[in-house]
């Protein structure tokens, strides 16, 4: 008698579809949490709605943006820090937006994994929730995607997609920016979301020991300086950007200064950053000093103290920085567009170094 074929099942070949269930329902709260004009705050259809009337805009233009974390998650998973990493993920996105003169409207996630914990991915997604509100854009949607043999175990992957609007003629694109003009810089947080895979190969190689008070912090540790989330700034900017008080903004990512603030810039304009204008944070004069990074490869691998850059006529720099500071903000005065080529020189005690003058070039090389 032959005996009876084995029946497989989905969750054999290591797909939950009940934890998946159950991390849907979990994370109900939460998604709730972000709801706003334009949203309903409810999840589980095969899509999300967004009303741009309901948020009041009369003639919108959509402004669409999407990011990830990058190796900043290989530091979260090994030191089980998975709380604040859903942050850098919004961060990335709205940040993007802003610098265009949007409002994030709505959010969008994908977090992916060879096997779902739901107690990890719960602490993310709050994190993502947590930026969501930071920016004032609703959590509309997402992704839980359980791929075995995909990634190890214990490794996930995140990816955000971020949507927003701006009335039609009031987007910031650079095109005002002329000589005379005055750059402002807010302070960043930390390293925020880029240079990862460089601060990973130091921690590494020189046998940094996490979680041990930060040689330029004895009151936090290490691993919790570096992996301070990203800084969202959309909230304090929002009301000067609409107030037409800044004509361009930088969001200083990878590439860091010397590559971010060309993106911004028109022909016959270029940036010229003084970087002895602010004070080096403790943690960035330690990842230079540990590496022995040249400050020209500091300035286009991390963004050096600075998360934001804007660009505003002389008249309106104290109006501008007075309101930020008010905001709760650190604002820099780190420099000024000259007559030139379009690119960017940071120039400081140690020298000058310039960015490719040509930013297309410099991204498709």
């Amino acid at each position: 008698m032959s005996s009876k074929p084995t029946s497989y099942t989905y969750e054999q070949a290591g797909v939950s579809i009940d934890a998946g269930n159950r991390l849907v329902k979990a994370i109900g709260p939460l998604v709730k949490a972000t709801m706003r004009p334009g949203a309903d705050g409810e999840i589980g259809g095969f899509g999300g709605f967004f009303d741009p009337r309901a948020a009041g805009y009369k003639d919108p233009l959509l402004v669409a943006g999407n990011d990830g974390v990058g190796t900043k998650l290989k530091l979260a998973i090994e030191n089980d820090r998975h709380d604040s990493v859903g942050i850098d993920l919004v961060a990335m996105c709205v940040n993007d937006l802003i610098v265009q003169g949007a409002e994030p409207l709505f959010f969008l996630d994908y977090f992916a994994t060879g096997k779902l914990d739901n107690g990890v991915a719960e602490r993310v997604i709050a994190g993502i929730a947590q930026g969501c509100q930071q920016a004032g854009c609703a959590l509309i949607g997402g992704e839980t995607a359980e791929m075995p043999g995909m990634y190890a175990a214990g490794d996930y992957d995140l990816a955000g997609f971020c949507v927003g609007a701006v009335e039609r003629g009031e987007q910031l694109t650079g095109d005002k920016i002329a000589p005379g003009h005055v750059l402002l810089g807010l302070a960043s947080s930390g390293v925020h979301s880029n240079g990862f895979s460089l601060v990973r190969r130091l921690a590494e190689d020189k046998g940094w020991k996490l979680d041990r008070p930060a040689l330029f912090d004895q009151d936090r540790l290490l691993i919790d300086a570096l992996i301070e989330p990203t800084r969202i700034y959309v909230e304090n900017l929002l009301p000067i950007v609409r107030a037409g008080q800044i004509d361009a903004l930088a969001h200083i990512t990878g590439g860091g200064l010397l590559e971010n603030l060309p993106r911004v810039l028109p022909e016959g304009a270029r940036a010229i950053i003084d970087a002895d204008d602010w004070k080096q944070s403790g943690l960035m004069a330690f990842l230079q000093a540990q590496g022995n990074i040249e400050p020209g490869e500091m300035a286009r691998t991390f963004n050096c103290g600075v998360g934001m850059v804007m660009a505003v006529t002389q008249d309106q720099a104290e109006t501008v920085s007075s309101a930020l500071t008010d905001a709760g903000e650190t604002v820099f005065t780190i420099g000024e567009i000259v007559a030139g080529q379009r690119g960017c020189s940071v120039r400081g005690s140690a020298g000058t170094w310039s960015g490719k003058a040509d930013w297309e070039a410099a991204h498709d090389a």
